[in-house]
């Protein structure tokens, strides 16, 4: 229960904190958001089973999917280069 809670709180924030402007386009903020929801992730999934980690994993990439967009295509850059 409090795992969900922390859970909630996170999103929550994260979406008051998408709110405010920023000098750098809310990247400092999204690294500490990154930060702190990586093992918030991992606590959620121990304490209430995969389905509903996933399930605050996609939340998450959600708020965050600029994040997420660059990470794929860096994925799929380095994976240009491995084949070649």
């Amino acid at each position: 229960m409090m795992a969900m809670g922390l859970g909630f709180a996170w999103l929550i924030a994260a979406n008051f904190l998408a709110l405010v402007p920023s000098r750098d386009n809310l990247w400092t903020r999204a690294y500490v958001l990154i930060a702190i929801g990586i093992p918030l992730l991992g606590y959620i999934t121990y304490t209430n089973g995969p389905l509903l980690g996933m399930v605050f994993l996609v939340a998450g990439c959600s708020v965050l999917r600029w994040p997420v967009i660059y990470l794929g295509r860096w994925i799929r850059r380095v994976m240009a280069k491995s084949e070649s």
